[in-house]
């Protein structure tokens, strides 16, 4: 299965250039017109400007009786993050977007999307090559605004589960700090459900120089920001997970000049529906709380800008994976990585058409500059992760173990001829 050097050169090329121009959520237009341009060269019928900005391409290969055979439905996000890339590569970023506030900031790849594109095509063109050795259909997801949780419910609102064949499986994968080489997958809970909230405290601006005659949101909301942080220390079991992060705050333009609002943005993370309910309550409780202590004249306004279910991979379909990518890759590659905290929309593709799902990792790190950073105990300070402006996966291996996953897991679950 191994890419010949023309093949692995060209699609390193891909990702670089997608690296070098990336784009936020539901912006991801320069991205889908490359990911059209190369289902042309396959020959693989797509549909552009599904949810927006996101691709679905399909590949129907009945069986020798002219059956439809079983149903694979892969998934690869596409968008980038405000990030500014400080990875020091000669391909970094240094594109500039515009966010949902009309911002001018950086933009990064910083969560290895473009990986999962090039990891993806990659696969394609060889599942397009090897026709004669598998029966069924694929269907490819390229889903934009993954990092909004987002573009999964905007494909489906736009009608993608009904205009393509149901799934038999929903499979997919995120590269992630971990030696490159390595796949974690878990049965059961994989990544944790989420919410973003969105809270405005109202106070009462004024000048600087006479906060007794306003009500100091500013105030209101660094007590607040402290309040918050005693929930998963005081409030919740430490045998559960939980966690309470106060991402952004925005807050007055000038000195002195006391702003009538703050804007507090928040991410919440727990492992099924009931800590939600649990945690989600003691966060309203706070939020209202501080505002009331800090006399606020209008209680806070709290919008709940996205809600993400857990993650739960499909205990048979993970055994029989496992065992796949053991066969292939040879024993020891797979491990348990444990449940993440981080939080992910693919799973709305397999709950709302009932179909199990299988979302694993897969190593992105220089295996000998992990092995010295555990054996140094510098894993946490030298080793990037995720969503940090030094992120960057090693290209090789890494891309061409990319592309080997999504072809061994979509053969698995396909016929074979």
């Amino acid at each position: 299965m191994g890419p010949d050097l023309e093949s692995r050169t060209d699609l390193e090329s891909l990702y670089v250039d997608l690296h070098r121009h990336p784009e936020l959520s539901f912006q991801e237009t320069r991205t889908a017109g490359v990911i059209a341009r190369e289902l042309d060269a396959l020959g693989i019928e797509y549909e552009e400007g599904v949810g927006k900005t996101g691709i679905v391409a399909m590949i129907r290969n009945p069986t020798a009786s002219g059956e439809d055979g079983p149903t694979v439905w892969l998934r690869a996000d596409t968008d980038a993050l405000p990030v500014e890339e400080r990875t020091g590569l000669d391909y970094a970023s240094t594109a500039r977007g515009t966010d949902p506030q009309g911002l001018d900031v950086p933009v990064m790849h910083a969560c290895g999307h473009d990986m999962h594109i090039s990891a993806m095509l990659g696969a394609l063109r060889r599942l397009v090559t090897t026709k004669d050795e598998w029966a069924g259909t694929v269907v490819v997801v390229f889903q934009p605004a993954e990092e909004y949780g987002a573009g999964a419910k905007a494909m489906i609102a736009d009608g993608v589960l009904e205009r393509y064949p149901t799934p038999d499986i929903v499979l997919g994968q995120h590269v992630t700090p971990l030696p490159a080489g390595t796949i974690g997958v878990r049965s059961g809970t994989q990544m944790a459900a989420s919410d973003g909230l969105r809270v405005t405290l109202h106070g009462r601006g004024g000048h600087g120089s006479r906060p007794h005659a306003t009500i100091d949101p500013i105030v209101m909301a660094a007590a607040t920001v402290m309040r918050l942080q005693t929930i998963v220390s005081r409030e919740v079991d430490p045998r559960e997970v939980a966690v309470v992060t106060v991402g952004a705050m925005h807050a007055g333009l000038k000195n002195n000049i006391i702003p009538a609002e703050a804007v507090l943005e928040l991410s919440l993370r727990y492992p099924d529906d009931e800590a939600r309910e649990r945690v989600m309550e003691k966060v309203e409780r706070i939020i209202r709380a501080e505002a009331a202590a800090s006399g606020a004249e209008q209680s806070p306004t709290i919008v709940i800008d996205h809600t993400l279910p857990p993650t739960i991979n499909d205990l048979d379909a993970t055994a029989r994976l496992h065992t796949a990518f053991d066969r292939h890759f040879g024993e020891g590659t797979v491990v348990d990585p444990g449940m993440f905290t981080g939080s992910e929309d693919v799973s709305w593709f397999a709950r709302e058409s009932g179909a199990p799902l299988v979302y694993w990792f897969w190593g992105g790190i220089d295996a000998e500059a992990y092995a010295a950073a555990v054996a140094a105990d510098t894993v946490e300070r030298d080793i990037p992760t995720n969503h940090s402006p030094f992120f960057a996966p090693v290209m090789q291996p890494t891309l061409d173990n990319g592309v080997a996953n999504i072809v061994v897991a979509a053969r698995e679950f396909l016929a074979t001829r």
